[in-house]
């Protein structure tokens, strides 16, 4: 395990555990909404966010955090390992509601700029809040990466699926050598 894609809902902790992953592999970590999401939510273009990841996985190793489709067949063509996050439907809602409260009640800097809007409460349209795109793509996310594992194309990948704090410890505690909380 060198180069990962850690994949899964908004809200599943794909950020956290990948941060704690790449630390205890000691590589390089690469937010993929960090670079997508320019000043004033502003998608960066798609050849552009192309070029920058694909520079970015060049190298012996690192993990790379997020789903998007624009990029994935450049991560998981270089790519040894994908961990998807995909815990139950109600344990993410319950984590992506408290991380949209704490950053909005915070205002708390995401990316270039760009804060969480307090709509992400009162919107129901999934396209304008990130609860709400976490709660209709929850089955999708299962959908696409449950398919993603049994693809002939993917032979080359090891899929860990983790639903849980167990799985999650256990892949952690390899990335580290079998040592439980070291980096």
């Amino acid at each position: 395990m060198r180069r990962v894609s850690v994949v899964g809902n908004s809200g599943s902790g794909k950020t956290t555990f990948a941060a704690e992953l790449a630390g205890r592999m000691g590589v390089p970590c690469l937010e993929l909404d960090a670079v997508f999401h320019q000043p004033g939510w502003v998608p960066l273009p798609a050849g552009e966010f192309r070029a920058r990841v694909a520079e970015f996985t060049t190298g012996p190793g690192w993990v790379v955090d997020g789903n998007y489709s624009t990029v994935r067949d450049i991560v998981w063509d270089r790519a040894d390992t994908v961990v998807w996050l995909d815990p139950p439907r109600w344990r993410v809602i319950r984590q992506i509601t408290w991380r949209t409260l704490r950053r909005a009640v915070t205002r708390a800097e995401l990316w270039n700029g760009n804060r969480e809007p307090w709509g992400n409460f009162f919107r129901l349209d999934p396209e304008r809040s990130v609860i709400a795109w976490s709660w209709t793509r929850h089955h999708v996310y299962r959908d696409r990466y449950r398919d993603a594992m049994a693809d002939p194309a993917n032979a080359h990948l090891r899929f860990a699926r983790v639903t849980g704090p167990d799985e999650a410890a256990a892949v952690l505690a390899e990335a580290s050598g079998g040592r439980p909380g070291t980096g």
